[in-house]
């Protein structure tokens, strides 16, 4: 499975995943805490987007050290493309609406270099 991007929803103990494949093959699972990045590793997606807050700044210095691009979302950028009822798998497919926005703004990169210094 060839994913260009990979919408994640974090949570405490488990996150949701959401994605669409080179073929049109929607990717949609829950994952628990210890088990993503061996998943998101096995998937491999060129590009992971998150909504922006403080656990996600920890994932996306994990994932740009494994060599991936790392698109934070500010959450009220994420919030027009949340259909229906709130639920991690709604928020994921939302969080992957708005990341494949060229225009989007997105949030400020508290993960690099200079920050960690």
């Amino acid at each position: 499975m060839a994913l260009e991007l990979l919408a994640i929803d974090l949570g405490k103990r488990s996150f949701h995943l959401y994605g669409i494949d080179t073929n049109g093959e929607i990717l949609s699972r829950k994952v628990s805490r210890t088990k993503l990045a061996e998943v998101v590793n096995n998937l491999a997606p060129k590009a992971i987007a998150m909504e922006a807050c403080a656990s996600a700044h920890y994932w996306a210095r994990c994932w740009l050290a494994a060599g991936r691009e790392v698109r934070l979302i500010n959450p009220r950028f994420v919030k027009p493309f949340v259909k229906g009822s709130k639920n991690d798998a709604v928020d994921a497919e939302a969080i992957f609406e708005a990341a494949m926005r060229d225009r989007q703004r997105r949030a400020s990169s508290a993960w690099s270099t200079e920050s960690t210094r």
